[in-house]
């Protein structure tokens, strides 16, 4: 068994502090153990509005990275010790952002604002600047949803920058694969996990048995069509014949040959759809975003 900071004892007794101390319902209260791994605490505390987190000292800027992205309204009930006893303390994530953890310990979050369905096609500004060019956030919730993400899949995106990290704060207890095959685009994309505080993301840079074989084998993965592509579909299909594809290109040869590339490696259940998407412009003219073919493989 794991050997875990905090056991279900621990969890319990920190519970039962909370509920005499404080007017919390804890019917629904979401618990998170962020010393486990891969778990994610801001996608968490987006999603549900009361989050009781168990983190360990030493983690000194939990509460700027929250109200980096949006989440400094947020209130935290806490105390100032390791064990559920003492004086209750209540303040706004926004008045705590030079404070660290200095005990391994439990608080409460409070978001009021928690969206309660799963979040697709963040809007390109959140991500960070760099060598990327996001695909735009329609479709990237197209292919979000084509990829049927559940909170424990494990995902591999090759070269889908933003699709990696929203489909690592959807799948909450699976773990995300992402390849960048550019160092810079593997800076950038360092950059998101860190300004997101995604704990269930590994980068690496090439699609193989080095990078692979001791990470989570893929369930779905999603990859931008290129000259790597069948190097690529032979070696994920050898470790996981089962594993679903979708697969973004913006050239139509590409997407017209896709059902005889991917029957050379059985995914004989193919479906080839276009995305077309317009903008009204400041000037009430419609401009054409890149219409992108999107394929979806696995086998029948």
């Amino acid at each position: 068994m794991e050997n875990n900071l905090f056991s279900n004892s621990n969890i319990l007794s920190w519970l039962q502090y909370f509920s005499e101390n404080t007017e919390i319902d804890l019917e629904h209260v979401k618990i998170l153990d962020i010393t486990r791994k891969n778990k994610n605490l801001i996608p968490t505390v987006e999603a549900h509005r009361c989050v009781l987190v168990f983190t360990e000292a030493g983690n000194k800027d939990i509460f700027y990275k929250m109200w980096s992205v949006g989440l400094g309204d947020c209130e935290v009930i806490y105390n100032e010790g390791s064990e559920p006893v003492g004086e209750i303390k209540r303040d706004k994530i926004s008045a705590m952002i030079d404070r660290g953890i200095n005990a391994s310990a439990g608080m409460i979050i409070l978001n009021p604002s928690a969206r309660s369905t799963i979040k697709f096609g963040m809007d390109n500004t959140k991500f960070a600047s760099g060598s990327v060019k996001y695909v735009g956030s329609e479709i990237r919730s197209v292919l979000l949803s084509r990829m049927r993400i559940d909170e424990r899949k494990n995902l591999c995106v090759i070269s889908g920058e933003s699709i990696a990290v929203e489909a690592a704060m959807i799948s909450g207890e699976g773990t995300v694969i992402a390849v960048e095959y550019r160092e810079r685009d593997r800076e950038t994309m360092e950059e998101n996990v860190n300004q997101f505080g995604l704990q269930n993301v590994t980068i690496i840079d090439h699609v193989g048995e080095d990078t692979m074989k001791d990470l989570p084998i893929p369930d779905t993965t999603m990859l931008v069509a290129s000259a790597s592509m069948e190097k690529e579909l032979e070696y994920l299909t050898s470790i996981n014949p089962d594993m679903d594809f979708v697969i973004y290109t913006l050239d139509f040869r590409t997407a017209a040959n896709m059902q005889d590339i991917l029957a050379k490696y059985k995914l004989n259940d193919v479906n080839v759809i276009q995305i077309s998407v317009s903008k009204l412009t400041s000037k009430n003219v419609f401009e054409q975003q890149p219409a992108p073919w999107i394929i979806t493989g696995r086998r029948a």
